[in-house]
């Protein structure tokens, strides 16, 4: 399975903005984003230029794609399944992605970031609905049942978790923090995605590709 196993601070900085990738450091004053605040790279001070409704579109798709952590050919078949849905493609394509079993994790304040939430995914730590499942991108779907697993339980990063989770989660999701475990209560709106993006030029991207 292809991953970006680059730094993950140089995505923020050539997005210009933070799509929270290291955790806890994203809030701290040690974030790249706000030490660096220009792309990386020899020349990255340099990039000022104004950038065509092309470079745009293709920006705010690398945003989504790298935030989610999903390459390109997967994010490209998530945008084929959400041309075929009935609603609108944008916030179909955004609402299949939070539909992902690591982001749901993420979301339920299971883990630190989205990164660390298909790690441990991936590791065999979650279960749903009592099976284990160790694919990231598996969707989710209501009344669906997300648990750690009881015999990851003890492992050093769990009791951690207890005391920090649930942080912020969506009125989407239902979490029980002591027992490590939560709810999908329903699909999520638009409106209850945080990600910071105008889906409407993702769509324009592909469309002016075929």
């Amino acid at each position: 399975m292809a991953r970006y196993t680059g730094p993950v601070c140089k995505l923020c900085r050539r997005e210009g903005t933070k799509l929270f990738l290291k955790g806890d450091k994203c809030f701290t004053e040690k974030c790249p984003v706000v030490r660096r605040p220009f792309p990386p790279g020899q020349h990255g001070q340099g990039r000022r230029a104004k950038m065509s409704e092309y470079g745009v579109q293709l920006r705010e798709k690398q945003k989504v794609r790298r935030t989610y952590g999903v390459m390109e050919g997967p994010f490209r078949r998530y945008f084929r399944m959400a041309s075929r849905k009935r609603g609108v493609t944008g916030a179909t394509l955004l609402q299949l992605l939070e539909r992902r079993l690591d982001n749901v994790v993420y979301r339920m304040g299971l883990a630190a970031s989205r990164p660390e939430a298909r790690q441990l995914v991936r590791h065999g730590h979650f279960e749903v609905n009592g099976h284990k499942v160790d694919i990231p991108s598996y969707q989710t779907r209501p009344d669906d049942l997300i648990a750690v697993r009881a015999s990851s339980k003890p492992k050093s990063r769990f009791p951690i978790i207890k005391e920090t989770a649930p942080r912020g989660v969506p009125p989407w999701l239902e979490v029980d923090a002591p027992e490590l475990k939560g709810k999908v209560l329903r699909l999520p709106t638009r409106e209850e995605v945080e990600v910071p993006v105008q889906e409407r030029l993702i769509v324009e991207w592909y469309s002016r590709r075929g």
